[in-house]
């Protein structure tokens, strides 16, 4: 089994309050979960007015095939993000499990 786990560092240059924060951090997370059924959620910076963390998800029985997934969903955040903001930083980590045990 693999997991790839990312983190994504957001600017919300747009953003006037933290309700109009929330509105699009809330929304790309909702979409992530929905279209591209990945787990995800705001882990970060949550009373900073124009910056975010989202974290988001993919596992698989090849590592491969989550690596492809985790770069459809980054892929996806970016083109979700235009015109609010832009993911200005993103980590990943992968972890692989040996199924013979």
């Amino acid at each position: 089994m693999a997991v790839v786990a990312v983190l994504l560092s957001l600017h919300l240059p747009g953003v006037t309050s933290l309700k109009e924060k929330r509105a699009v951090v809330r929304s790309l997370v909702e979409r992530l979960r929905s279209r591209l059924n990945v787990a995800a959620a705001e882990v970060g910076l949550q009373d900073e007015l124009q910056r975010a963390e989202i974290g988001f998800a993919t596992v698989s029985e090849e590592l491969a095939t989550a690596r492809r997934l985790a770069e459809e969903a980054r892929r996806f955040a970016d083109d979700e993000l235009l015109g609010k903001g832009e993911v200005i930083g993103t980590e990943i980590d992968e972890f692989v499990l040996d199924s013979a045990r």
